[in-house]
């Protein structure tokens, strides 16, 4: 069992268990997110409440929180009290969004014990509760976003109308409140010129694509975050329903791919996978892009059962751990830019290294 979370050095010596590779199509889906929005009452939305409400939101917030099975065991941190750095580290971690790591006004986020739950207060919503689950586990995240609801919604008044739902500051979360999302892995129909017609397809069914980091990033590594975009007259089973149909459908469409690319093109792929590979594991300098762009070549020839690769775990975990939050921190300073990529490429070669004394299979002949 996992031991509680008890300071925030507890936190980042761990690995984030929805990068454990152990969920269903692991190899195609990194982690499936389910996240509520919620909102107090009598309060007024955190963009119009005044610092001491939104004190009272925190304090509310936290004990309701202290009171449930759910968050029984977990981590409370105000983002005030925080430097940049480990700000920063949450944001990587996927536990905060870029708008509640500013640190400027009452706000801070609640983390459950194993990390596969989690509660920012007062971002743009009051709450913001998120269960985390590894692989394409869209049912189980579901079940645990829902069940921390329920027993927060006996603690706590929500606002809500029985004509419209959950009122929420942005009028796109009205109604259940509910934003699902996987974050899909999709070289080979990229590598194939086919992605922008499964992205429309995908668009045009009402759902939505963003990059790694949610809204407003970019798409590094060939990462796509496909979620759910109506909130408002469909109800939350409806919804994740839509999103795993869909999501199965691309997922059968890139193993196609994946096919064709063993069958017509082998040479070529093994060749991209093994330059990546190469890169990783000798590099003397290296940038964060280019590692995420690296790993998703060597996840795709770890996913074709190449032999010599590093276990899938191996290569999530280099996704958040060579973030400049993450990798600071293990060094114990700060680093300019070049440092960085010259830190960044000593962690990823130690970390490749170590998988392969620990059991990893022979390096191919």
């Amino acid at each position: 069992m996992t031991p509680p979370l008890k300071t925030f050095d507890d936190l980042v010596g761990r690995a984030s268990p929805w990068l454990d590779g152990s969920g269903p199509h692991a190899d195609l889906v990194v982690s499936t997110r389910v996240r509520l929005a919620r909102n107090l009452a009598a309060v007024p939305f955190t963009h119009r409440a005044r610092d001491e409400q939104l004190q009272g939101v925190f304090a509310s917030v936290t004990g309701a929180a202290d009171r449930t099975a759910a968050f029984g065991d977990a981590l409370t941190l105000r983002m005030n009290e925080l430097s940049a750095l480990d700000r920063q580290i949450l944001v990587e971690r996927h536990l905060v969004s870029h708008e509640l790591s500013d640190g400027v006004r009452p706000r801070g986020i609640v983390i459950g014990g194993e990390e596969r739950l989690s509660l920012m207060v007062n971002e743009e919503d009051h709450l913001r509760l998120q269960a985390m689950a590894s692989g394409f586990q869209l049912a189980e995240a579901w079940r645990v976003a829902d069940g921390a609801d329920d027993e927060l919604d006996r603690a706590l008044d929500f606002a809500f109308s029985e004509e419209i739902g959950y009122l929420t500051s942005c009028p796109t979360n009205t109604g259940t409140g509910l934003r699902a999302s996987v974050l899909i892995h999709l070289p080979a129909l990229v590598l194939l010129q086919e992605i922008h017609k499964v992205l429309k397809s995908i668009m045009q069914v009402g759902l939505n694509v963003r990059g790694l980091y949610g809204e407003h990033s970019d798409v590094m590594g060939n990462l796509f975050q496909i979620s759910n975009q109506t909130t408002l007259g469909q109800g939350e089973r409806d919804s994740i329903e839509s999103l795993e149909r869909v999501t199965r459908q691309v997922l059968e469409t890139e193993e196609r791919a994946r096919e064709r690319l063993t069958r017509d093109a082998r040479v070529q792929t093994e060749d991209k996978v093994w330059r990546a590979y190469g890169l990783l594991r000798y590099c003397r300098a290296v940038s964060s892009q280019e590692v995420i762009n690296l790993c998703s070549a060597v996840r795709l020839g770890v996913s074709l059962a190449l032999p010599g690769l590093c276990p899938l775990p191996v290569v999530n975990e280099l996704l958040v751990l060579t973030q400049p939050g993450h990798l600071q921190r293990h060094y114990g300073g700060e680093l300019t830019p070049p440092e960085r990529n010259v830190f960044r490429a000593q962690l990823v070669r130690e970390r490749l290294a170590a998988a392969e004394r620990n059991g990893g299979p022979e390096p191919p002949p």
